[in-house]
């Protein structure tokens, strides 16, 4: 799992009920669903613009509407960590360093490929939340755990989508 260090908050004196330093765990570890989010965005655009063969015309519009989803995810990710007094992340170099996914491949390749490249990032990122819900927790940070909570819910339902299309 790559870290970064959670970054000095930019807003003087937050008294939201969370501790400074509960705080910037919670910043951080939302850093990271947004890196892993915007980097699944990214692959599933990709994906969009680059399927061919039989199943073109299904991929293509159901690509473009995970990239819609995953595109509207990122504005409320990203607006936690500022409304928590961070920086958020936002830079290609940030993204990487952030997340556990890997980048699209150089080369697209064949359209059932890209339904179980996407799946697993599904899969990956639903994990993911469920892994740093604890820290949420344990901030007692309701309005993060919310924003985990739907992010569960729409990748694991979309990984089982598209696992659903890999089936004989």
């Amino acid at each position: 799992m790559a870290k970064a260090a959670a970054k000095k908050p930019d807003m003087p004196s937050i008294n939201i009920g969370i501790p400074d330093a509960k705080r910037a765990a919670i910043a951080q570890v939302l850093s990271r669903l947004l890196a892993e989010t915007y980097t699944l965005y990214l692959t599933t655009h990709n994906f969009h613009w680059n399927v061919t063969g039989k199943m073109f015309n299904t991929l293509h519009t159901m690509f473009m509407g995970q990239y819609t989803e995953m595109w509207n995810a990122v504005d409320p990710i990203a607006e936690r960590i500022r409304a928590l007094g961070f920086h958020a992340p936002g830079s290609y170099a940030e993204f990487a360093k952030l997340s556990t996914l890997k980048d699209a491949p150089a080369k697209p390749p064949k359209a059932m490929e890209m339904v179980e490249i996407l799946a697993k990032g599904h899969e990956a990122i639903a994990r993911t939340a469920r892994e740093i819900f604890p820290i949420i927790e344990d901030g007692d940070d309701q309005p993060s755990a919310d924003i985990l909570t739907q992010r569960m819910d729409i990748h694991e339902k979309t990984a089982w989508m598209l696992r659903a299309m890999l089936e004989d």
